[in-house]
């Protein structure tokens, strides 16, 4: 170590050799340059010399580790910010209330407003117009359970349609029977374009009630974009 100092010295000061360390991210010396001048005088300070150079070669593949690994590192940040700005999710219920109260039945389609929202994530449910407009084309989850109760005299049915722009992806319905409750579900997984409208239908005639026990849900949300 002790020799290895003094041949450093050596061929620094007594032949006047400055080392070309470089602040990082400077370009450094480059390898191909012409042999040092230490070398031509002095053959006995080449091991010195060679030293140099391969601390410049190393140098150089450090800095440009570097910026390698810091361009990787901005591209994992981007993707990463795109994951969560294309996040979307959604659950809402009808209502919250704690009796039971009843929405339909009409002489004409309705769309249901679910009113009690559970998880909005990306405010993309309107709950002022019971409309889901999705954020980003992909694979998405959807679900909806309808629960209606009326009374044995009375010829009504739980029924509602889960739409994509106003089209019926999954038609629900329970026509009503002996009993005074009815109920359905339907879960799909569809490709929805940004932009797309989903919502929950009520068709002329049926009905569909809840409480604070939330019979009545919809929900949503993004499996993969594509």
């Amino acid at each position: 170590m002790k020799a290895m100092f003094l041949c450093l010295l050596h061929a620094a000061f007594v032949h006047g050799f400055e080392f070309p360390w470089s602040e990082y991210g400077q370009k450094s010396l480059s390898t191909d340059s012409a042999p040092i001048s230490v070398c031509r005088y002095d053959p006995a300070s080449c091991g010195c010399c060679l030293m140099q150079r391969q601390i410049q070669r190393m140098e150089q593949f450090f800095n440009n580790t570097v910026t390698e690994l810091n361009q990787e590192l901005t591209n994992t940040k981007m993707i990463l910010h795109n994951l969560r700005a294309s996040r979307s999710a959604f659950s809402v219920a009808l209502n919250n209330q704690a009796s039971l109260s009843c929405f339909g039945p009409f002489s004409d389609d309705r769309l249901i407003i679910y009113q009690h929202v559970f998880l909005n994530l990306g405010d993309n449910y309107n709950p002022q117009t019971g409309v889901f407009t999705v954020p980003s084309s992909g694979a998405y989850s959807l679900a909806v359970t309808i629960y209606g109760l009326v009374s044995p005299d009375k010829n009504l049915a739980s029924c509602a349609n889960l739409q994509v722009n106003g089209q019926t992806v999954a038609p629900l319905s329970e026509k009503h029977g002996p009993d005074s409750e009815d109920s359905s579900t339907a879960v799909v997984a569809v490709h929805l374009n940004a932009g797309d409208k989903v919502s929950v239908s009520l068709p002329s005639g049926c009905t569909v009630c809840d409480d604070s026990h939330h019979f009545n849900t919809f929900t949503g949300f993004l499996l993969y974009a594509v």
